[in-house]
């Protein structure tokens, strides 16, 4: 298989419960269509290597269409279940998640 081919078959998909902790103002691209940017922070205590560990992290996300649209009408701090995929802008360093659904946690 090609790497192409792997790359065309893999996944790429995320689901983290996090709270909103910024919230731009909608916009509209210039296809027209509805679209939001946000800050998402998680914080949890997992299992890695047998030992708990604190985990907190923040993830710039983004989300298009009547998902944007309904991002927009939600408070600062609530806390959702994200799901989507990870994407590295253009001109960024840092991925960023496109949200596909979310729902009260």
């Amino acid at each position: 298989m090609t790497a192409a081919a792997a790359a065309a078959t893999g996944v790429n998909q995320l689901v983290l419960t996090a709270s909103v902790a910024e919230l731009g103002a909608l916009r509209y691209t210039p296809a027209g269509l509805p679209a939001i940017d946000l800050k998402l922070e998680h914080e949890s205590t997992l299992q890695e290597a047998g030992k708990a560990r604190q985990v907190k992290t923040a993830l710039r996300a983004v989300a298009f269409g009547a998902i944007a649209e309904r991002l927009a009408t939600q408070s600062m701090g609530s806390l959702w279940r994200f799901q989507g995929f990870l994407a590295t802008p253009g001109n960024g360093k840092h991925p960023v998640l496109h949200i596909q659904d979310f729902q009260q946690d």
